[in-house]
This record gives C-alpha cells, sequence and structure tokens, in this order.
C-alpha cells in the first residue's frame, strides 16, 4: 500500500495554457510572447522537474512540436507560473498551438487555443518590375511579374529569405484589391494594376511592393515607362544612375535622338543629362518610352575667358557666380592648392593655369571645376626693325596683324592709309595700334593685295604693299 501511495503522490495535472496575446506578429525587433498555466498539486513536482512549452505546426499539429522554452530544473514550484517563450524564424501560419509539458514527474497539457502566428523576417517595401511602374504586353501575349532580387536603390528583396512566400493581388479600386495568386512571379494577361505582399497572414506588415500598371500594347504606342535609380533629377556624386524599362526580348537606347551604340540591354547606366528613349521588342509588337533625365548638380561660371592676357605685374579679377549651396572654394596654380584662397572671388596676379573647385556641402554635395589659363600679353607695340609686306591672320597669335615699327604707331601723330587693289581706301588712323584688319576683310582671292601710305609729321611718306596670306 505504501508503493501505491508513492505512485499516486508523484502525478500531476497541467491546465490548459492561456495566452497572453491573440496573434504573434515576431520580427527581430520584438520576440517575446507569455503564456500562463496552472498546475497540480505543487507537491508533486520532483526537484529537477523541468518545464517544456511546445509549438505546433501550423496546423495545430504536435507530431513534430518544436521546443521554445525549457525551463531550468527546479525553477518553477508554485502554480499558476507564467512563461516567456519567442518563436522561431520558420513561423508562418494561422493554426499554431502550444501545450506545456513537465519532466518529473511526466505529463503533457491539452493544447491551448489555435493562434496565428508570423516571424516577419522581412518587413520594409520591395520592389517588383524593377521599380518601373508599368508594363504592356502583346495582344495575346502576357507579362510576367517578378520580386527583384537585389533590385535597385537599396531594393531589400523578400528572396533572401528563403521560408517566406508571397501573395499577389489586383487592384479594384483606391483602396481594394482581389487576391490574384501565390508564388514568386505572376503571369499577368489582363490589364489592371497588380503588386505583392509577403504572406503573413492577419499580421500586418509594410513587406509589400510597388504598384505595376499592365497595359496591352500597340505599336507605336509610348508606354514603356523608363525609372531612374537615383530619381528625377538626380545626384551625379551618387554615381551612375540605372535607367531600366519593361521586360521584353531586345531593347535599344537612344539619347537626344541618337542611337547609343551597346546600349541593348534592358539597363542603362549613366552620368549625363539629356532626352534618353528606349524601344523594346515585345514579341508580336514594340513599344517605346521616354524619359527627360536632368542632373540636379548646382551651375557655376566665372567672369573672365578660358584664355587671358595680362601685362606683367598687371591683375586679373576673377569672381564665380553659382547656385550652389552653402559652397566651399578652393584655387589652384599649376595643380598646387593656393593657400587661404577660399573665396569665390580671387585676384590672379601670376601667369599659370587656374583651377577652381566649387563643392556643394548641401543637398547634392557634388563638385564642379572651372579651369582657365592666365599668360602674358604680347607687347602691343614691339620695336620692329622693318614694315612687313606679308600678314597672316588665322588667330594662331602668330602676323596676325600688321605690326610696324614704333616710329610710325600710336603717339607719333602718322598717319596711316590702306587701300584695297581697285584704290578703295578701307582704313586710315593717326593713332595706329598695331591692330589691322580689325575684322573679316571678306578675302576671295587666296592671297589678296592691298597698299598702303605712311605720313609722318613731317611729311616724310611711306609706300608699299601688304599680302593678305589665306
Amino acid at each position: 500500500m505504501l508503493c501505491c501511495v508513492e505512485l499516486l503522490t508523484a502525478q500531476i495535472v497541467i491546465g490548459t495554457p492561456s495566452l497572453g496575446f491573440s496573434q504573434a506578429c515576431a520580427s527581430p525587433s520584438f520576440n517575446t510572447y507569455s503564456t500562463t498555466f496552472i498546475f497540480s498539486p505543487e507537491s508533486g513536482l520532483q526537484s529537477n522537474n523541468q518545464f517544456i512549452v511546445e509549438l505546433s505546426d501550423a496546423e495545430g499539429d504536435f507530431s513534430d512540436a518544436t521546443v521554445v522554452y525549457t525551463s531550468a530544473s527546479g525553477s518553477i514550484t508554485t502554480s499558476p507560473a507564467s512563461i516567456n517563450f519567442s518563436l522561431p524564424t520558420t513561423t508562418s501560419g494561422e493554426g499554431y498551438k502550444i501545450r506545456i509539458k513537465s519532466t518529473s514527474p511526466v505529463a503533457t497539457s491539452t493544447s491551448s487555443v489555435a493562434f496565428p502566428a508570423y516571424y516577419k523576417l522581412q518587413d520594409s517595401p520591395f520592389t517588383i518590375n524593377n521599380l518601373v511602374s508599368s508594363g504592356a504586353f502583346c495582344p495575346g501575349g502576357s507579362y510576367l511579374l517578378t520580386i527583384d532580387n537585389p533590385g535597385i536603390n537599396g531594393n531589400d528583396s523578400p528572396l533572401n529569405y528563403p521560408s517566406l512566400t508571397f501573395n499577389w493581388y489586383k487592384e479594384t479600386g483606391p483602396t481594394s484589391s482581389i487576391f490574384i495568386s501565390e508564388g514568386e512571379t505572376l503571369s499577368v494577361s489582363e490589364e489592371g494594376t497588380y503588386f505583392v505582399e509577403t504572406n503573413y497572414g492577419t499580421c500586418t506588415s509594410d513587406s509589400f511592393s510597388n504598384r505595376v500598371e499592365i497595359v496591352q500594347a500597340s505599336t507605336g504606342v509610348a508606354n514603356a515607362e523608363i525609372a531612374s535609380s537615383l530619381g528625377n533629377p538626380y545626384c551625379p556624386e551618387q554615381g551612375l544612375t540605372t535607367l531600366s524599362t519593361i521586360g521584353g526580348l531586345s531593347y535599344q537606347w537612344y539619347r537626344d535622338g541618337d542611337i547609343i551604340d551597346g546600349a541593348t540591354e534592358q539597363f542603362y547606366q549613366t552620368n549625363e543629362s539629356g532626352m534618353f528613349s528606349v524601344q523594346v521588342d515585345l514579341g508580336d509588337c514594340q513599344t517605346s518610352g521616354t524619359i527627360d533625365l536632368q542632373s540636379n548638380l548646382f551651375d557655376a561660371e566665372i567672369n573672365v575667358d578660358e584664355t587671358n592676357e595680362i601685362e606683367d605685374g598687371s591683375e586679373l579679377d576673377v569672381e564665380v557666380t553659382t547656385n550652389a549651396n552653402n559652397p566651399e572654394f578652393q584655387w589652384f596654380i599649376d595643380e598646387t592648392l593656393i593657400d587661404e584662397a577660399d573665396d569665390n572671388t580671387y585676384t590672379a596676379t601670376e601667369f599659370g593655369m587656374y583651377r577652381v573647385v566649387i563643392t556643394e556641402t548641401v543637398g547634392c554635395a557634388g563638385s564642379r571645376e572651372i579651369v582657365f589659363e592666365v599668360s602674358e600679353a604680347p607687347e602691343p607695340f614691339p620695336d620692329v626693325d622693318n614694315i612687313p609686306n606679308l600678314i597672316s591672320p588665322n588667330s594662331d597669335g602668330i602676323n596676325d596683324t600688321w605690326v610696324i615699327p614704333t616710329a610710325y604707331v600710336s603717339g607719333t601723330n602718322t598717319t596711316i592709309e590702306i587701300f584695297s587693289s581697285q584704290g578703295k581706301r578701307v582704313f586710315q588712323t593717326t593713332n595706329y595700334q598695331n591692330n589691322w584688319p580689325l575684322n573679316n576683310l571678306n578675302i576671295t582671292s587666296i592671297n589678296q593685295v592691298f597698299y598702303y601710305i605712311i605720313t609722318t609729321s613731317n611729311g616724310d611718306t611711306k609706300k608699299g604693299s601688304i599680302t593678305i596670306i589665306r
């Protein structure tokens, strides 16, 4: 009889676990759920007893149950008891249950009520159709929508998590939609706007895609939308932007109406601005699209020419005008940084190749540079020995104008007259600047001849000819 009494007192009964939640929507940032249960008698527990929480499969079946909590030996001794547990990352379904088991003595509770449970491995918006908001199919054909992996512009693709499943929907109104199909892709043969969500059941989630409008294409209809990965306008400082269009059999990209050699893929990368277009072959028909791609990098210009001449000892005041946000300036001469030159103005006193770098520090945060040269101006009145009879006004800086001895130039009150071969006077001055011809002479022959008369203030005269070499 003593043996029978000992056997009876070594048994306990565990009540049905009570849930501290109605649904379990776990994520990497939250995964703690509670249950409370009673057991009796407390004296029936052995000192090494452990309580275990088992989780069923998504249909409530415990034949292959998962242990989600095990207490330390002898840590729970009073009833009722509360336990916190976490869900496995593969949890996904509407009919999960838990039950409580003890080890010493061995006992098992009845299962809890069923509850939805999902572990949201991915809980952020993702892209389909390469973020292009439209697609087209030929009459009698179809268009395949796919979840992008990895996608563009930081897309967190849910395809990186193999345990996840997906539901596709078609919009029926501004705030309503109907379920279409499950899977990673969807073949569409009806016009409409489609999207996909990661299947987290009744749990709310941010794991959903962009909307894509699918239409039936006609030849020549421009509905092959083009998307820019960096937006439009885009910031070149971030690198190349990727232009993408709808899926097709073949592609040809254009810029400003000109074909881009080798640009025959669904994607095209560029750091330029312009009118980009693409021709897409869908098989039985073609479609096209256009985007006016603009850079939002700031503008900047300087108030001097690309090449500038000053006399030795003179100065050239340079000013940068820009619409950059909070700009910074760096000035260089012959690739050497000019210390303390950090304003939008600089006075150049040395000859050399200058460069100013303008950096926008707020917004696009890009840089532009402008290069200009400062060189020594030629002597306007060089002391030449003879009056030349050949010049070649071709703007090469050599023998471009008729340069005569200083005895006849500005300040000597010498009269200079130049006549065409027909005797027509084409130039006259008493203050010659070594600058003839002043403009285009409408020269028609290969070597045209002019005649000059130089009359000094005391009446001395010199005559001769000037041949213009083209």
